[in-house]
């Protein structure tokens, strides 16, 4: 008679157990789900379910092409400005100066653009000032008498005028001497190399420049801006021959 009470007892009290380790289950889960959730460590949102997570990447243009580098995108800015080739160009640098050679030639950004001749006053007098064009380039020339006096003439690289005429004071000797000598044994001009530049690769010509090996010859450095991509070729020839001596692209 008196097992009932007791039975009873012992049978509430696993009931009871079951309930509290439910509770503290489901507790343990949602502390789980929300420390997940929000985790002080994590860098990036985490993607929603179903989507494929999401990497940071460097984004390509919006045109799908590679982005340029530093200097691809100079050239790209600079090299559209110029209406002038390199080889009239250096013609024009080479009349300034009677009796002269080009030495080298390179296709810049102007400073503050290029100085252009403003309209005459209506008396007929000029302006006291020539105006700047913004976004220009001019073209800076290096050319040489016989006797290797150097001059530096600046052309305007959309008109083609010449901009300034100079000569350096106090040139030294020796440079004098060997620039003289350059000359006796240059037999391509500037067109000529320009072109079996530009025939090997298309493109603009942006550079031109005489120099010397070490076994004494005397060459043109050329450079060739193509532009699909904006590298840069330099071609080293054979300034007696034409020759190509050799070809080196600047992807950067």
């Amino acid at each position: 008679m008196n097992l009932q009470p007791t039975h009873v007892y012992r049978a509430a009290v696993p009931q009871a157990r079951r309930v509290r380790i439910a509770a503290l289950c489901a507790v343990a889960v949602a502390a789980l789900v929300s420390g997940c959730g929000n985790s002080g460590d994590s860098k990036t949102p985490r993607a929603a379910a179903g989507q494929p997570e999401v990497r940071q990447t460097t984004s390509p243009s919006p045109t799908g092409s590679p982005r340029l580098t530093e200097d691809q995108a100079a050239r790209k800015a600079l090299v559209p400005t110029a209406k002038v080739t390199a080889d009239k160009a250096a013609a024009t640098a080479v009349g300034e100066v009677p009796d002269s050679a080009l030495l080298s030639i390179e296709l810049k950004r102007s400073a503050g653009g290029a100085a252009t001749a403003s309209p005459a006053s209506p008396d007929g007098s000029p302006s006291p000032s020539p105006s700047p064009r913004a976004g220009g380039s001019v073209w800076v020339a290096e050319v040489s008498e016989k006797d290797g006096t150097e001059h530096t003439v600046r052309i305007d690289a959309a008109s083609g005028d010449v901009i300034r005429s100079r000569t350096d004071p106090g040139q030294d000797a020796d440079d004098k001497r060997e620039r003289a000598e350059w000359l006796t044994k240059v037999k391509q001009t500037p067109e000529q190399v320009a072109k079996a530049a530009t025939d090997r690769k298309k493109g603009t010509v942006t550079a031109m420049e005489l120099d010397d090996t070490d076994s004494g010859d005397v060459i043109w450095s050329v450079d060739v801006v193509t532009t699909d991509d904006w590298n840069k070729t330099t071609f080293d020839i054979d300034a007696a021959t034409g020759d190509i001596l050799s070809e080196d692209v600047d992807r950067d």
